[in-house]
């Protein structure tokens, strides 16, 4: 992990931090006229120091003139995301369990916005690569509108023992792939499942690809030629949602 501390801006995201994943945040920065009487409570409550804004804008990471309302959040990497071995021992695997697993994406947009998926249609993890992926940064933590504090985040080693040893919990392993063998609205999802999204312009390496159980595919008009991952994602959790409905309550 190159990165051991990123920043998420604005009110909403430290609040979210605070609510669903204290352990991750590190100290705020902030304005003094940004902290009303409840969000300075909320930070007194999780014991988390507050430090003068001119201080969190001088690290280089905030240089970029995003958005933060006077609040800005330092946020352990090593707090937020969970090693795969601890979350797979502590995972209780059901039919209406499903995992997200990233195989080396590139835009913090698409992985921002997949996570905001995955906690929306009730996953229950995304996996990450430690390496050959876009890592967790303020920009991810942005576009997922707060909600990379709500669902696990879990780090992974390697892609290929993590799939094996994910079979061996009894997931299927579906890869999505344009020319997929079967449309995501004709699978059943009658067990645990992982859904393995590829690299935004090389899409699934083969050999992750042959490690899948099945390869799905989006029906689509001709017109358009393929979603981009994210949108990909979101379509193919929502299919699966509707299989099972007590995953979104």
């Amino acid at each position: 992990m190159k990165q051991s501390k990123v920043y998420t801006y604005g009110k909403h995201a430290l609040v979210e931090a605070l609510a669903h994943a204290p352990h991750s945040v590190l100290k705020v920065f902030a304005e003094p006229k940004a902290l009303d009487k409840e969000l300075r409570a909320t930070i007194e409550r999780a014991g988390v120091a507050v430090a003068p804004l001119s201080q969190g804008v001088s690290r280089a990471d905030l240089k970029s003139g995003a958005s933060h309302q006077g609040v800005v959040g330092q946020i352990s990497l090593f707090n937020l995301l969970r090693p795969y071995q601890k979350f797979i021992e502590t995972l209780s695997a059901a039919p209406s369990t499903s995992l997200v697993l990233l195989a080396g994406l590139e835009d913090p947009h698409n992985v921002g916005a997949i996570i905001r998926s995955a906690a929306g249609f009730g996953a229950a993890g995304v996996l990450m690569p430690e390496h050959g992926q876009a890592p967790v940064t303020g920009t991810v933590l942005k576009v997922s509108a707060g909600m990379a504090f709500r669902v696990p985040l879990v780090a992974v080693a390697d892609l290929q023992h993590t799939i094996s040893d994910l079979k061996k919990h009894g997931f299927k392993v579906y890869g999505l792939a344009g020319e997929g063998v079967r449309s995501i609205a004709e699978e059943a999802f009658e067990g645990p499942a992982v859904f393995v999204l590829g690299n935004e312009a090389e899409g699934l390496p083969k050999h992750i690809r042959e490690l899948c159980d099945i390869v799905l595919s989006i029906s689509m008009h001709p017109r358009c030629e393929s979603l981009n991952v994210a949108a990909a994602a979101a379509a193919t959790l929502f299919a699966w949602s509707t299989k099972h409905p007590e995953a979104l309550s």
